[in-house]
């Protein structure tokens, strides 16, 4: 593209043929009624249905759409990075490709980062089409994240937010392995605001976070951001000691004026002994996570391997039909930052 765009738009998308479309149609409804230039700017995150084919046929038909091509499932949040990576205008949009957040939201992101403020968050006033089970769980988890975190993460709100380009580069900047966007743009700061909206239910097939991927989702969410589990080790450690303190004077006194209470007996020892095991066990867990954490961050592996990018070349966007100006393909081995984290 010869124009470089005011409004980058990124979406990741798993396994979303049907909606390709519809998100296409009114991503450019929305963004064309700005006036300013835009672009597209899809990672196919390893789909195996027929995304990655919906999405070339974009490309070639229209070159403000560029697509990041994964040489696997990454997950979501690298997704999000790549895309973040590759966006190059002055306020960047991340979406969700199912159409639950709505693209007409963009006008009001839009409209706060023109009065001044760098990241506009979308926050979610009504959840449509999700069961009382997964709106329950959600809740709690913003509310937890909320309570335990070191950093102001607003509550109800997911990734679909706008970031001034200044907010971009900074996070843009910050490679950890297990991400939360969110939580990385609360960290960073700047002026930030937010907008209601209500969320509405997927355009066409089945949400991609299941209830495993939920948790690990909220294990990295409160790790990366968060040390209460462990000081919550060290209360119930000393919690478990102020007992066995306590305990053992009550029983000696009681033993030695001969109170028919009955100590003898091993059932008693062997449920304190399971009740203190297990909790020795999950805190070792909670230990894990973060040592995981840092074994990964250790392994200085990229976030994402890209296989290709495709997009118009400037030359074949100029003076050819649509259909004659191919997507152009660069291998992964190209630029390290974006062919491979």
């Amino acid at each position: 593209m010869s124009t470089r765009p005011v409004i980058s738009v990124v979406a990741p998308v798993y396994n979303e043929e049907p909606i390709i479309d519809e998100l296409y149609r009114r991503l450019a409804a929305v963004l064309d009624s700005t006036g300013e230039p835009w672009e597209l700017v899809m990672v196919n995150d390893g789909s195996y249905d027929g995304s990655a084919e919906k999405m070339r046929a974009l490309v070639e038909r229209d070159p403000r759409v560029r697509v990041v091509n994964f040489a696997r499932n990454f997950g979501h949040q690298n997704a999000v990075t790549a895309g973040l990576d590759h966006a190059r205008g002055d306020a960047v949009v991340i979406i969700d490709a199912d159409l639950q957040d709505p693209p007409e939201v963009i006008l009001q992101l839009l409209e706060k980062w023109r009065e001044g403020y760098q990241v506009v968050y979308a926050v979610r006033s009504e959840r449509r089409g999700e069961s009382w089970f997964k709106k329950f769980t959600a809740k709690l988890f913003y509310r937890l994240i909320y309570r335990i975190t070191d950093v102001n993460i607003p509550v109800d709100t997911g990734d679909f937010r706008l970031m001034d380009r200044q907010v971009v580069n900074a996070l843009n900047s910050m490679r950890e392995h297990n991400r939360f966007i969110r939580g990385l743009t609360s960290w960073i700061g700047f002026r930030q605001t937010g907008v209601t909206y209500v969320r509405q239910e997927r355009f066409a097939g089945q949400t991609k976070y299941p209830l495993r991927k939920m948790i690990r989702f909220a294990l990295d969410a409160i790790t990366g951001f968060s040390y209460f589990p462990l000081q919550v080790a060290i209360y119930a450690s000393l919690l478990f000691a102020l007992i066995a303190i306590l305990a053992i004077p009550i029983v000696a006194l009681l033993r030695l004026s001969g109170s028919n209470i009955q100590f003898e007996g091993q059932a008693t020892t062997l449920v304190v002994l399971l009740l203190v095991s297990s909790f020795q066990m999950f805190f070792f867990f909670i230990l894990g996570q973060y040592v995981a954490r840092i074994y990964d961050e250790v392994r200085q592996r990229p976030l994402y391997v890209v296989a290709d990018v495709w997009e118009q070349q400037p030359e074949q966007a100029q003076g050819m039909s649509d259909v004659e100006a191919a997507g152009r393909t660069i291998p992964a081995a190209g630029d390290n930052k974006v062919a491979e984290e």
